[in-house]
Formats: C-alpha cells, structure tokens, sequence
C-alpha cells in the first residue's frame, strides 16, 4: 500500500500557496506538501509547512492521537507560553521534536515569525501506537 503518491523534485515557492490552518490560531498558516490525513478513519500520512506569522500567538494547548514530527527551519517559536504569549521555552533554528500520541504540546508564539516542515501520521492500531 502506497502512503503517499510520489512528488518529483521541485522548488518550492515560499511566498504563495499558503493558507490558513483549518481551526487554527489567526497568523498560523500551512503549505501542504504532500498525503493525506484522515482524523476520523485514523489514518493516512501529511507532510506540510507551518508559518507563524510574526507576533502570532496560538494560545491552546494541542493533544492528538497521530505522530507528529516539527522540525523547525527558521526562526524561533516558543513553546508552553499562556494564552497572552508570556513565558514558555524558546526555541530557535535547527530545533527538532517528535511527539507521541498523547503528548500534550503548546501554546505558542513567535514574536518574528518562523516556519517549520512538520510529519503527522498514524501507525499500527487505532491509538496511534
């Protein structure tokens, strides 16, 4: 079973495509790249880029039951700021996560803005395991 349909090399236009992350924070924007996945069937594979635009603050706390790995390409991004934007851990790039299912992450802010390519995917049985 193919995850993902192949995509030949290419350059990347970094000032179009982007668009608003469905029910995410205003100035949180993505550049789907590749896949597709289903949150309801729990399953499939995408790769995008995130942009925070700078001054963006995404102030929830995230927790899903897929993979997902960040790795942050420029920029700095903040993590476990509260909802204003204060506090948190920041960091800049190259900077790299991996986050199980059930891994509690969040909120954020950028006060300069950043962009990270970021893997989500589902394995093995129903709890992303």
């Amino acid at each position: 079973m193919l995850l993902k349909p192949p995509v030949p090399f290419h350059e990347l236009d970094n000032d179009q495509g982007w668009e608003q992350v469905p029910g995410g924070a205003p100035g949180v924007q993505q550049k789907m790249l590749s896949g597709e996945l289903d949150e309801d069937a729990k399953t499939g594979v995408r790769t995008r880029l995130i942009r925070f635009q700078p001054g963006t603050i995404a102030p929830n706390i995230f927790l899903h039951d897929y993979w997902e790995e960040v790795y942050l390409i420029s920029g700095k991004l903040v993590n476990g700021c509260d909802a204003q934007g204060a506090g948190g851990t920041e960091f800049a790039a190259p900077s790299y996560a991996c986050r199980p299912p059930g891994t509690e992450h969040g909120p954020f802010t950028s006060a300069d803005g950043c962009v990270f390519f970021e893997s989500q995917y589902y394995i093995g049985g129903s709890d992303g395991s």
